[in-house]
């Protein structure tokens, strides 16, 4: 019988250097959709799935992210003082318990392997999940939390994909199917950014992983693969055959926060989900594209007449 899975790690390492200069001094997972940073999507997400312990995998200037998830006694004595009760009680609802989260570092930006790898000893010798803050996920139930419900029934690695254009697949790891059943996909094989001609299928590896802890044992023996860095998608290319590998067919909509269009679509679906902000954000959207049009048409206009 497969272990219950308790922890969660976030790799939030990277530089950020798709968001300079935004990103300079600030963590890239700091940045919020609407008024709550992509890291706290990624925690809460694992929390509502039973996640217990939240492992960060930092990187030189993430001090905000730990800012993030600690009191703030200053503020919190602030808003109690002004009567901001709601504002207090929300601050603190999302908060994990003490001692629920560690900390560690990625020294060098390796790759996503190598952050994974770098949680091994938080980790230990039992399963556990892989967020990346930059895939935000809207959905019903959390995503991670299906992974994690088939990874009860077949044990092995599960991981979260979708289907893209097949122009794309040198922006992901591809999966080579085996069985199908519409909604779940055994793996055979993964390829790492393949070029589109020789992409096993459309199905791409997206955010969300379930992994057993012989990973680290794979990972600690990997060359730099693709671009330089340690892939994960190499390390589970390894264990199939010695544990299965499924795939979970994405339900939701899932948004490439680390591309600067897909951020701007976030921000603007989230909003447009919420009640207090739909109706003026739909208002702001219809000016500014009567605002553009008009932009577009007057200088035409002057010009014609000169």
């Amino acid at each position: 019988m497969e272990r219950r899975i308790r922890k969660a790690v976030f790799p939030v390492g990277g530089l950020g250097t798709r968001f300079l200069p935004a990103t300079k001094a600030m963590p890239k997972e700091m940045l919020p959709v609407v008024d709550k940073p992509l890291i706290q999507y990624a925690v809460e997400e694992a929390a509502a799935a039973g996640i217990e312990e939240f492992i960060f995998v930092t990187g030189r200037g993430k001090q905000a992210i730990e800012d993030h998830f600690d009191h703030s006694e200053e503020l919190e004595r602030a808003l109690l003082a002004r009567g901001r009760v709601r504002e207090l009680e929300a601050l603190k609802r999302w908060l994990p318990a003490p001692g629920a989260i560690a900390y560690t570092r990625q020294q060098e930006p390796l790759g996503l392997g190598h952050a994974v790898l770098c949680a091994r000893h938080l980790v230990g010798e039992e399963p556990f999940t892989v967020l990346l803050a930059d895939d935000l996920i809207l959905s019903r139930t959390p995503t991670i939390g299906e992974l994690v419900a088939l990874h009860a029934k077949t044990g092995g690695n599960v991981v979260s994909v979708m289907e893209i254009a097949p122009a794309q697949a040198s922006r992901y790891g591809i999966v080579a199917p085996g069985e199908d059943d519409g909604r779940v996909v055994e793996v055979s094989a993964l390829v790492e950014k393949p070029d589109p001609a020789d992409a096993p299928s459309n199905l791409a590896v997206v955010g969300r992983y379930v992994l057993q802890p012989e990973i680290f044992a794979h990972l600690e023996g990997l060359r730099a693969g693709h671009g330089g860095e340690i892939q994960l998608t190499d390390a589970l290319t390894k264990m199939i055959g010695e544990r299965p590998l499924h795939g979970v067919r994405l339900e939701g909509q899932r948004f490439d926060c680390g591309d600067r269009i897909g951020f701007l679509k976030a921000n603007l679906c989230f909003a447009l989900m919420r009640e207090d902000l739909r109706e003026e954000t739909r208002r702001i959207l219809e000016e500014s594209l009567a605002g553009a049009s008009g932009t577009d048409a007057k200088p035409s206009a002057k010009r014609a007449t000169a």
